[in-house]
């Protein structure tokens, strides 16, 4: 059962644009402009990604999203490549979270890693505020920063980054950001990096590697049932 719908709301926004999306954008902004945890800035500030989001050529979203997210390793989703980077302390770190998300009742479908923030979200919007706050605000220096690079490339998305910030209530570590944010930027145009990115992707830590994204599989109008419903076919 969904606790937190703004949760995920901000979950499906961060998710890879598709069709059927762009048809719940107008619910997902509803829920987004009522929320009362973000300032009405933030809330603002959000308006010109849910109207994109909504109106704007899908084909143009879906290049944009892959370009930034997927692309560029600097504003990867993958939330312990920013911590772990290749190290083995990541491969441990993803299997603690899964088993963090059995032990929830919730199993993730799909190929993404357990790190995804969009997953990581899904999950929290179904865990008691309190919990959801705090493993929020463990990663707060990593939203911090992704954020700002957003922000740096004028970036819609860089509002739901300080939306997270704003629903954790937490001040991220000025030092853990400042010593990120000294890391240099990514060239989306790498092939050496993208290679590697694609090679990550085939590690599978699901039960289903061809179940389809999660955001796909359970979209806001469906956000009122049990946390695992029926497996769908992938969208992307």
């Amino acid at each position: 059962m969904i606790h937190d719908r703004t949760l995920k709301a901000l979950s499906l926004v961060l998710g890879y644009p598709t069709a059927e999306l762009q048809g719940v954008m107008p619910e997902i902004g509803g829920v987004l402009a009522a929320e009362t945890r973000l300032t009405a800035a933030t809330r603002r500030d959000l308006r010109p990604l849910i109207d994109g989001l909504t109106g704007d050529d899908l084909y143009a979203l879906q290049e944009r999203y892959v370009d930034l997210f997927d692309r560029t390793r600097s504003l990867s989703l993958n939330l312990f490549e920013h911590v772990h980077g290749e190290s083995r302390d990541r491969g441990g770190a993803m299997v603690d979270l899964l088993e963090t998300y059995r032990a929830g009742g919730f199993e993730p479908s799909g190929w993404q890693l357990p790190d995804h923030l969009p997953m990581l979200l899904e999950y929290l919007a179904t865990r008691p505020a309190t919990e959801a706050r705090a493993l929020l605000a463990e990663a707060a220096h990593i939203l911090e920063v992704l954020g700002a690079r957003l922000a740096r490339r004028d970036s819609p998305y860089a509002a739901v980054f300080v939306s997270l910030l704003q629903i954790a209530g937490a001040a991220p570590d000025r030092a853990a950001v400042a010593e990120l944010l000294a890391e240099p930027e990514t060239d989306p145009h790498d092939l050496a990096a993208l290679d590697a990115v694609w090679e990550e992707s085939e590690i599978t830590f699901g039960p289903d590697p061809n179940a389809g994204c999660p955001v796909s599989r359970d979209l806001l109008a469906q956000m009122d049932r049990p946390v695992n419903p029926p497996t769908a076919t992938a969208a992307e």
